[in-house]
């Protein structure tokens, strides 16, 4: 038997062919025992890491400070050592620690509590209360630092002792305390070493930067932007009404005489308000464009709290507007799925008419004759839905059947667009949701009023790099509104569509005034109240205003078609 055959131990193995054979029968020697333990050793240790790193991935610590929770993790990314990362729906903050030796990155999912849109929804926005408390979050961290270290270890022992059987499963002898000893060995430096670096380095005098990004970076250095909202919304009128002029010019100079003739009733297209009171401004076009009535297709609020319309003073600059403000609820208007606090709310604004105010119940509309009808979209704040736009057609095949075999309005109304897609109209289908106009054959779509919002009023710093000015302003989605007119004949006579932006920022900026003659939007006549009515009908101030319930569904009916 040659040497390669005869292994040094006295133990016969294969023939090995060449080099291989050589260098394993040199690695098997006794002599190196200790080597291949401390090699072991240092390969179940990474693995060991590894399995920390996923334990608290699948089965993160939790801690909280006053306006946020967050789910905690050790970061996988090497790139990330020594920093606490954690991003947010506003921006992400970042604490980066200095320290003896690096430690493993901590990434924490951060959820917004409920709480915090008090901060959104004050007549002046505390800035301030954006920001966790730097003593809150080092406390949180020194909380939860040792749970997860436990965690990890946890999970980096279990990985190493799995990894250890699993290799000397069904070995016919295998000696134990080697293994207990190797398994002890891996699972000191998988998990003693990187929290022993961690203890060392996440401390509060090792704090090195604490930064933030996005909304939070762009009003930490522009604080007084969001101060004075409803002043904000005042300051806003003179560049409005410029807009308002230019309109009324291009109307006079260029619509067809149809379309410039006497208007029977002129509404006032809003959408997606989402908690900004910008209701000063409302006011100001209403009165300056003799505004009839207020449409509004939903998304009033932001996190579906009636607590953000009371402390904004939302609901009570509605009913000062003077005029009928109809309404459709949108995705953003409710926590839950059975949630109907907004619209119960809403009800009690003498002004207000909600067109479907409980769940499968239809109201139409009569405004100086023009009929108007529409539904909720009965989506939460928060809700994932892989297939909305069959639950929006489901709402509009809810709709049809209940309205049943009455004569089409002239306007139906409400909040995704996927809901009107294949509802049949009289003359003009009403949306918003997308915070973008449009205008899809009768279909208009309606821009946002606020520009979306607080939380979209930024564009993160560095991120257009042709214009240095412009890294980091406030410009969110452009404001956007409608006028939408109709005649004596009960028909459209135009829109007038106008967008603007940067007026949070104090830099307005006009984007487009644009008038669409009606004749292009509705293709067919204004229908008739009756079938069978020969005469046409007429619009003006002595219809004034009315409301009747045209329709209902059973709500059990509606659950069990959803269930089904």
């Amino acid at each position: 038997m040659s040497d390669v055959d005869q292994a040094p131990d006295g133990a016969n193995r294969a023939a090995r062919p060449g080099a291989l054979s050589a260098w394993s029968a040199r690695w098997w020697t006794p002599g190196r025992r200790p080597l291949r333990g401390v090699l072991a050793a240092a390969l179940l240790a990474v693995l060991g890491y590894g399995g920390g790193v996923a334990t608290t991935s699948l089965w993160p610590i939790h801690v909280e400070t006053d306006h946020f929770s967050a789910a905690v993790r050790v970061s996988p990314s090497f790139f990330k050592a020594s920093t606490v990362h954690n991003p947010t729906v506003f921006g992400d903050i970042d604490l980066r620690f200095g320290g003896p030796v690096p430690a493993p990155g901590i990434e924490s999912q951060v959820q917004v509590k409920e709480e915090i849109t008090d901060v959104f929804t004050r007549g002046r926005v505390d800035i301030g209360a954006l920001y966790p408390d730097q003593g809150q979050l080092r406390e949180a961290l020194s909380d939860g630092l040792q749970e997860l270290m436990w965690k990890f270890g946890g999970g980096a022992l279990a990985t190493v002792s799995l990894v250890v059987v699993l290799w000397h499963l069904g070995r016919p002898r295998w000696a134990w305390h080697p293994a207990a000893a190797t398994i002890v060995s891996a699972a000191v430096l998988a998990a003693a070493v990187p929290g022993t670096a961690a203890l060392l380095t996440y401390r509060q005098g090792n704090l090195v930067t604490f930064t933030t990004t996005s909304l939070l970076g762009t009003v930490r250095s522009n604080a007084g932007m969001f101060t004075d909202i409803r002043g904000q919304a005042q300051q806003a009128t003179p560049y409005v009404q410029n807009l308002l002029a230019l309109s009324d010019a291009l109307q006079a100079e260029f619509l067809p005489e149809e379309a410039t003739g006497p208007t029977a009733a002129r509404f006032l297209l809003v959408s997606d308000i989402h908690g900004m009171n910008y209701y000063a401004l409302m006011e100001q076009v209403i009165q300056d464009e003799g505004i009839t009535a207020v449409i509004d297709t939903g998304d009033l609020l932001n996190f579906g709290r009636t607590a953000e319309g009371e402390m904004s003073g939302i609901f009570a600059d509605i009913e000062d507007l003077g005029v009928p403000y109809i309404f459709v609820r949108g995705n953003h208007d409710a926590v839950s799925p059975h949630d109907e606090a907004l619209l119960r709310r809403m009800s009690e604004i003498p002004n207000v008419i909600l067109l479907e105010p409980t769940a499968g119940e239809y109201v139409e509309a009569s405004v100086n004759g023009v009929r108007l009808s529409g539904y909720n979209d009965w989506r939460h704040f928060g809700e994932a839905n892989e297939d909305f736009a069959a639950q929006q057609e489901a709402a509009a095949s809810r709709y049809r059947t209940a309205i049943g075999d009455r004569p089409v309005p002239d306007v139906v109304m409400t909040h995704q667009p996927y809901a009107l897609d294949e509802l049949e109209s009289g003359q003009v289908k009403l949306n918003g949701h997308m915070h973008s106009t449009l205008l899809a054959d009768n279909r208009v779509q309606i821009g946002t009023f606020t520009g979306g919002g607080l939380v979209n009023h930024f564009q993160a710093p560095g991120t257009d790099e042709e214009d240095e000015e412009l890294a980091g302003e406030l410009v969110g989605q452009p404001y956007a509104f409608d006028i939408l007119a109709f005649g004596e004949d009960c028909s459209v006579q135009s829109v007038t569509r106008y967008t603007y932006r940067n007026l949070v920022s104090g830099r307005p900026q006009f984007d487009n005034v644009s008038v669409i003659n009606g004749s292009t939007i509705a293709q067919e006549p204004a229908p008739p109240l009756d079938p069978e009515q020969e005469e046409p009908r007429s619009c003006g101030p002595d219809a004034g205003v009315s409301t009747e319930q045209v329709g209902q569904v059973d709500p059990e009916d509606w659950e069990d078609e959803d269930a089904g």
